[in-house]
């Protein structure tokens, strides 16, 4: 192989590297905690207290769902609209119902069918448009 460096420079090069590595190997070993303990693992010779929540509350569906609204909380205003959409809804069914009985359909089919405009000759006359012209590369 063709080196930018001559070889006993690369030797010396690849030595230092090998005793960086095994010094910080060494290093490491010498410098770790004799022993650690594992997660859940008691310390030796200490006892551990128990550890109880006092604000725990068990899960329920009101705190996933969120608590239901009754009818009490409702301002005026908002019984209002409701009383209202009641009654619209209401209409609404009558009406469609009343519909049913003359024997008009009801709903989107009884809406009246329009057809779409006839093609006129001079869409069709138009000339086709001229090809794209192809550019050569700039490479």
């Amino acid at each position: 192989m063709n080196w930018s460096m001559p070889r006993p420079v690369l030797q010396v090069v690849a030595a230092g590297l090998v005793t960086a590595c095994l010094g910080a190997f060494a290093l490491g070993a010498i410098t770790a905690p004799a022993r650690s303990r594992l997660p859940g693992e008691r310390v030796p010779g200490e006892a551990g207290q128990v550890l109880e929540a006092q604000e725990a509350k068990p899960l329920t569906d009101e705190r996933i769902i969120g608590a239901a609204q009754d009818e009490q909380e409702l301002t005026p205003e908002e019984q209002a609209r409701l009383e209202e959409e009641k009654k619209a809804k209401a209409e609404a069914a009558a009406l469609a119902k009343a519909e049913a009985e003359k024997g008009a359909p009801a709903g989107p089919e009884s809406a009246p069918v329009i057809a779409p405009p006839a093609p006129t000759e001079k869409a069709e006359a138009a000339p086709a448009p001229p090809p794209p012209k192809i550019e050569e590369p700039v490479f």
